[in-house]
């Protein structure tokens, strides 16, 4: 008998073990409700799957993503410095060769300042444009963007199996602590048991 209850903190990790296992993969399964006597029971994620892409979408929409963020870069890169300086340089290759090709007398008479003046002015008028479509863009995005409901169409659609897979991605290490808690708690429980029953 008293070898026996060396094996106290051995079972006792094994049923630790074993019952966070089991209550792992309730957290997903089954998952479709399945009617055992007077109790009906699903997996938690697939039974809460609607609740859980509503809260993830304003999580999402509220903490993670911003829309007025995105559009507030937008804005900023449509005229940043090297956008404007992109285009400077463009206008000024554009003018040099339009001119060679098409009033190449005109061309010998045009010097370099010159050049680059006509350049900036144009950029001038191309970074008001600019601006001007980067706010009318933002504003479509601001409008029409609802972060919140793409993610929540998104979650309520997946299948179940894609929620699992999904889930357990992203807390594969969590499940697994969860387990080796329950095996830990399970052998302390097991030599607490083991020292009390010991024959003196």
């Amino acid at each position: 008998m008293s070898e026996l209850l060396y094996a106290l903190p051995i079972i006792g990790a094994l049923i630790g073990w074993l019952t966070n296992w089991v209550a792992v993969k309730m957290l997903f399964h089954p998952k479709k409700p399945l009617r055992l006597l007077i109790v009906t029971v699903q997996g938690v994620f697939p039974k809460r799957q609607q609740a859980f892409a509503e809260k993830l979408g304003n999580v999402v929409a509220n903490e993670l993503f911003s829309v007025n963020e995105v559009t507030s870069k937008i804005r900023e890169h449509a005229t940043s410095k090297e956008i404007l300086g992109l285009i400077q340089t463009r206008v000024r290759e554009i003018l040099e060769k339009k001119l060679e090709h098409y009033f190449p007398v005109v061309g010998m008479f045009v010097s370099e300042t010159i050049l680059d003046k006509i350049a900036k002015e144009f950029t001038a008028e191309i970074r008001s444009m600019l601006s001007e479509l980067a706010d009318r863009m933002a504003l479509g995005v601001e409008n029409e963007m609802d972060v919140a409901s793409i993610v929540r169409e998104k979650v309520a659609n997946f299948s179940s199996d894609k929620l699992e897979d999904l889930l357990f991605a992203i807390m594969k290490r969590e499940f697994r602590f969860v387990e080796l808690v329950g095996a830990v708690l399970g052998f302390l429980i097991g030599s607490v048991q083991l020292a009390i029953t010991w024959p003196n």
